[in-house]
């Protein structure tokens, strides 16, 4: 089999989520290869490919006009993107199946010499935003997807049908040391991970980030993590077609960035790694899916409310039944006061979600996702192996 892994995006954070499932196909025979559109990519994606695998890396260019139109349009259209995908689309033409965590390659079949081309999905996170949910995905000639929970949306939105899908939990957990929390501050306060995400109109970030960052700069009960999705930091200009709304970011003020106890990570890799969704106590964010990662080990959560959402039985914010929601900063003192108590009678909440976002085994997700794959394109089964359950098991 010939199969392709694409990373096709300005940042990094989708990587971890295809990428742990190159060595298990290589294992079983497959003959991979790795599309990649910058030397970071490459660079990140090497991180998760033991060295010696016979893994062939391609690195996609585009034309500097798409550069430019890229930046002129300020990410409000991935022109890159999307000029890569035209580009290079003759390097797909020999694969028997191309792995994508996006559905921006979906326009791939637009391409002639592509017919043949399957194209496989891994969303690259478990959340419940709608986008997640979108018409695009039956595009796809196959999905793998984490649990039972996302499973059952689509299929009731006929997203996917009974036939081309497989449950194989979340490959990005068999990357992750769930046995040993890092630590950010040398002291013993409770940390908070303020975790907002990019979107122009669900975002907290726009109308209340800067009051949040005050009213940690003016206290010192606890910690703050500044960790938001690596997008809000990546475009100035953040707009959503589905929502029909655009917002310029705010910049962080100065004044915070020497906070002793703030610490300010606006896109590295321990934003995507679960660094800190490990070395904090309680979760602050709005619509974030890291939301499902962080609730590995029950915790406190906090969520703002900042667009008057009417989110109760709404399926888009399914995670907020997960913890305490505000809807202004002014209630954020009484929550940490309460997540500092306990959790508020949400540990078993959380442990059901978990359980219905993440289908866990003893084998690991990207053994399971390879496994998926090859009986997809037709191929035999594996021979078997001893089990090697991910630290995750040993953690729950």
């Amino acid at each position: 089999m010939k199969i392709g892994f694409l990373f096709n995006h300005d940042a990094l954070h989708q990587i971890p989520h295809t990428a742990p499932i190159i060595a298990e196909l290589v294992a079983s025979g497959a003959d991979v290869s790795v599309f990649t559109s910058s030397p970071a990519q490459e660079s990140r994606a090497r991180d998760f490919i033991p060295a010696g695998l016979p893994v062939r890396f391609v690195r996609l260019a585009t034309s500097r006009a798409a550069d430019i139109m890229n930046i002129m349009a300020l990410g409000v259209i991935p022109f890159r993107r999307l000029a890569i995908l035209r580009k290079n689309s003759p390097f797909f033409r020999d694969l028997d199946a191309l792995v994508v965590p996006e559905t921006t390659s979906t326009r791939l079949k637009r391409q002639p010499g592509l017919g043949d081309l399957k194209l496989i999905y891994l969303p690259h996170g478990a959340g419940d935003r709608s986008v997640g949910f979108h018409e695009v995905t039956r595009l796809f000639d196959f999905v793998l997807l984490s649990g039972n929970k996302v499973r059952d949306r689509m299929l009731r939105s006929a997203l996917i049908s009974p036939e081309n899908h497989a449950v194989v939990g979340y490959p990005k957990f068999d990357t992750v040391d769930f046995e040993h929390a890092p630590r950010i501050f040398g002291n013993d306060r409770p940390t908070v991970l303020y975790n907002p995400h990019f979107d122009p109109l669900l975002s907290s970030w726009g109308k209340m980030g800067e009051e949040v960052l005050e009213y940690f700069a003016g206290q010192d009960r606890f910690n703050l993590i500044f960790a938001p999705h690596v997008m809000l930091f990546k475009r100035r200009l953040h707009a959503s077609l589905e929502h029909r709304r655009m917002r310029l970011r705010k910049a962080i003020p100065c004044r915070f960035l020497d906070a002793p106890h703030i610490h300010v990570d606006i896109g590295s890799t321990l934003s995507t790694d679960m660094t800190y969704t490990r070395a904090a106590d309680i979760y602050l964010g709005d619509v974030s899916s890291q939301v499902y990662e962080w609730i590995y080990k029950p915790r406190p959560c906090i969520f703002i409310n900042s667009h008057d959402a009417a989110w109760k039985a709404n399926p888009d914010y399914a995670h907020w039944s997960l913890g305490e929601v505000i809807d202004d900063v002014s209630g954020l003192p009484g929550a940490l006061a309460r997540a500092v108590a306990g959790n508020g009678g949400f540990a078993g909440l959380q442990s059901k979600a978990f359980r219905e976002t993440f289908s866990m085994s003893g084998v690991p997700s990207s053994r399971r996702a390879a496994d998926a794959i090859r009986q997809f394109l037709g191929a035999a089964p594996p021979a078997a192996c001893p089990s090697d359950a991910p630290m995750l098991q040993k953690a729950l």
